[in-house]
């Protein structure tokens, strides 16, 4: 089999627990970039995180497949594939979440607003308030995010949501399941968080997406992660891998398990799995103005 298309998980898969980006990890991203395979980038992150991450590895052009799937494309300014939660939407998630112990932050593709609450559990505020990004993706927090969106609208590709114990976030669940249409809610299972998505949302359909696009079919595909939002990706396509760091549930549907995020396990995978491959006679250089819509 001949893969062309290398999907990479950014948390927990390609950056190790110290949420850096190891030289192996580069030179083995780089190894299978000039075998003429193309990379992109799926992640939960927003846009301009994860493309500061693509220009470190050398993909500038990538298109990247970001907000859990809601955001892809090679710009901010202009997006290939975009679905959003409505400003009526957006509104009405929020209203409801504040009848709830939680910390909620729409998270736009430019910028983040959210509410300023002190939840119990430190761990969570300390994962919620912390950022290396202020300079290129704002954060604002404020009393009402009610409030403000009455003010000022808007519409987003995905609201995260920590709350402050797992009886409050399935209290959350079963309300906003049965009252908002047309939404996903995906909730980790041993943490007490979760994120909201438009309704057909997901990384696998991102790579569906994007492997359209270059006309690649699925199992051509490799798609490395560690979550448990990565299980139907790794699941479906050709060659999934799951990260040693990664839930054992995850690792039971997995084709093939490396190495942790430790012990470089992006690194070893890939250039065990394409080292015999021959080069692809041609690279993608995507111009996303003829894109198939």
């Amino acid at each position: 089999m001949t893969y062309r298309l290398l999907a990479l998980n950014v948390d927990g898969t390609i950056l190790n627990s110290q949420g850096r980006l190891v030289k192996e990890t580069k030179e083995a991203i780089q190894y299978v970039k000039d075998k003429g395979v193309y990379i992109t980038l799926v992640t939960n992150r927003h846009f301009l995180s994860a493309k500061k991450i693509a220009r470190a590895l050398k993909l500038p052009s990538a298109m990247l497949i970001t907000h859990s799937g809601a955001f892809i494309g090679t710009s901010v300014d202009k997006p290939t594939y975009e679905r959003r939660l409505s400003e009526e939407k957006t509104f009405n998630l929020v209203q409801l979440l504040e009848n709830f112990d939680c910390h909620i932050r729409i998270l736009h593709e430019r910028y983040s607003i959210g509410n300023r609450v002190k939840l119990q559990n430190n761990i969570v505020a300390k994962t919620v308030l912390k950022t290396g990004e202020p300079l290129f993706y704002p954060l604002q927090f404020v009393d009402s995010l009610g409030d403000t969106l009455r003010d000022e609208p808007v519409t987003t590709p995905k609201i995260e949501v920590y709350f402050s114990s797992h009886q409050e976030k399935e209290r959350a669940e079963r309300t906003i399941s049965t009252a908002v249409p047309d939404i996903e809610w995906f909730s980790y299972p041993h943490e007490e968080r979760c994120y909201i998505v438009p309704k057909g949302t997901s990384k696998l359909a991102g790579i569906r997406f994007v492997a359209n696009q270059l006309s690649i079919p699925l199992e051509e595909v490799v798609a490395i992660g560690n979550c448990y939002d990565d299980f139907d990706t790794i699941e479906q396509v050709g060659m999934g891998v799951a990260m040693g760091n990664s839930p054992a549930d995850l690792k039971k549907v997995a084709k093939w398990v490396t190495r942790s995020n430790n012990e470089n396990g992006v690194a070893y995978m890939v250039k065990e799995l394409f080292r015999k491959q021959q080069r692809i006679g041609y690279s993608y250089n995507v111009d996303v103005t003829r894109l198939k819509k």
